[in-house]
């Protein structure tokens, strides 16, 4: 038995697929003990997993809600450079107060979000093996694609790598804040200074949430890096409550715009205006970002939740609209449902470039959405057979990718021999 840390941001779209892989570690009957802030105790315990609260101070029970507020009314270059912010402060934390409570629980062993920025230097300074996990959108830089935070699409063209290239210098120069504070920390520390973003990353193994069949072609990653597909199971995660006898038996549109930018009550009007002539049910969550209460005369009468059991949902859905958070998006390929994606902040804008680029979905931006474009969206994509043909084509990827069991596997097997496990995909 192994007792493994995890380090992740405290939202839904890391929390959820680190707990689930803690989970399917616990069943095979190793300890899990997550390290964060207040806020993420709940999905913690609900998973069956050990909680190790840090940042009591900084971050109190609830502050989560307050940030996520702020940020949920912000979108664009806005709310990236507010992410930027408030990651600058939790990486201060973690930097300030995780050495101490991994060693005092006794991890011997860490799993580490790639967004957990200094969760590999505070590995490096207890000395302890550790891999990193892409629960968001693969932040891995290279030049021949884009940055995770654009909307550009993939050309294996000199004027992409060039624009490409410019666009890692900006991220480079807006992300100081955090970097900044981890090169004091490691002088602090005495650690080697990291060459390049790619160097604070796992050497053992990095797993990844998507199929290697979506994700733009890549000249550079580690020989460790696998594509595994969604960890996903409802057994790990909180019940929510669904009326599934109120459903008509009409084609099921679900709209979800997460649980971070889902404060734009204006767009789930637009959602509602553009289906409420369709022969469709829509049903919508809020994600915790209003009260249901508050939009009980949206057009059309949707069914609107606070929280939905997402996976029992879209088995029965067959188009999803979403904010191309990465959870939602892989999902809905999970059971072959197709989407119409309204990117709004952080790595959004990548993930709705993908599905556009693997021709799962439609994508309409944020600053040009309105009824008429999104409906024009919602039936081509309702009504054009590749877009569903695409999406099953993706779930197939995703069943051969091996999901959370398949990750469980590469971690035992480092843990079992110490040494990095290669993949076959990687370049």
């Amino acid at each position: 038995m192994t007792h493994f840390g995890l380090l992740c941001p405290t939202a839904s779209g890391h929390l959820n697929p680190m707990t689930t892989l803690g989970y399917e570690l616990k069943q095979r009957g190793h300890r899990v003990t997550l390290v964060g802030t207040l806020d993420a105790q709940p999905k913690v315990l609900a998973a069956g997993l050990e909680f190790q609260a840090i940042g009591e101070v900084e971050f109190p029970a609830g502050s989560t809600a307050d940030f996520l507020a702020k940020l949920g009314q912000l979108s664009g270059l806005a709310a990236f450079r507010y992410t930027v912010t408030l990651f600058q402060k939790i990486t201060a934390t973690l930097l300030q107060e995780a050495p101490a409570a991994l060693k005092s629980a006794g991890v011997e062993f860490l799993l580490i979000d790639q967004t957990s920025f200094g969760g590999s230097t505070i590995a490096q300074l207890l000395d302890i093996p550790f891999i990193s996990v892409c629960c968001a959108l693969m932040i891995n830089r290279d030049t021949s694609v884009p940055p995770f935070n654009t909307s550009w699409r993939y050309h294996p063209n000199w004027w992409a790598w060039l624009r490409n290239k410019a666009g890692y210098e900006l991220l480079t120069a807006i992300a100081k804040p955090i970097t900044g504070l981890i090169v004091a920390y490691r002088q602090q520390w005495n650690l080697p200074a990291l060459k390049d973003e790619n160097d604070g990353f796992s050497q053992l193994a990095q797993l990844c949430q998507q199929p290697a069949e979506f994700e733009f072609p890549r000249q550079s990653l580690p020989t460790c890096f696998h594509f595994t597909g969604p960890f996903s199971n409802p057994a790990s995660r909180e019940p929510a409550f669904f009326p599934f006898d109120e459903l008509t038996g009409k084609p099921l549109i679900y709209a979800s715009l997460g649980t971070i930018q889902n404060r734009l009550l204006s767009t789930f009007q637009t959602i509602a205006e553009a289906c409420q002539d369709l022969d469709a049910q829509l049903v919508i969550a809020l994600g915790g970002g209003f009260d249901p209460a508050a939009l009980s005369a949206l057009p059309g009468s949707p069914l609107v939740f606070g929280y939905v059991p997402q996976l029992e949902v879209l088995q029965r859905t067959a188009l999803t609209i979403t904010h191309a958070g990465m959870n939602t998006t892989l999902e809905s390929l999970r059971y072959g449902v197709p989407m119409v994606a309204i990117p709004i902040a952080n790595d959004q804008p990548g993930v709705a470039a993908r599905i556009a680029w693997t021709g799962t979905g439609e994508v309409v931006p944020l600053k040009r959405l309105n009824v008429s474009r999104l409906r024009s969206a919602i039936e081509q994509v309702l009504t054009e057979g590749s877009y569903k043909k695409n999406a099953l084509s993706q779930q197939e990827a995703i069943k051969r990718a091996g999901g959370v069991k398949k990750a469980a596997d590469i971690i035992e097997q480092v843990v079992a021999t110490g040494k990095p496990v290669l993949s076959h995909t990687s370049g």
